[in-house]
């Protein structure tokens, strides 16, 4: 199953480097897109959920990495929840 490296920059600047087990993660971000914080983690969700799943229809089991990976970016998420105007760049997409 082909990996995908994607890289994030944070509304301070901080950028990223995430994990998807799937390609399907090109499927919900475009690289050089800009998203509110809002929509960024429902299209992370989502696409990391996919991934995880194609994982599990081919060997059996959910992909670890892929929740630890949505995991970190809900906590990164967490700390701008109080800036309605936090935005989420996807500055690329290797894989």
């Amino acid at each position: 199953m082909p990996e995908v490296r994607f890289r994030v920059r944070w509304p301070d600047a901080r950028s990223e480097v995430c994990y998807s087990p799937s390609t399907v993660i090109k499927d919900v971000f475009a690289a050089g897109e800009s998203y509110s914080l809002a929509d960024f983690m429902v299209r992370a969700e989502a696409g990391l959920s996919r991934a995880s799943a194609r994982v599990k229809a081919v060997h059996g089991h959910a992909c670890a990495i892929a929740a630890d990976q949505l995991q970190r970016l809900r906590a990164t998420a967490a700390t701008f929840a109080d800036h309605s105007d936090a935005r989420v760049t996807v500055e690329r997409i290797d894989g």
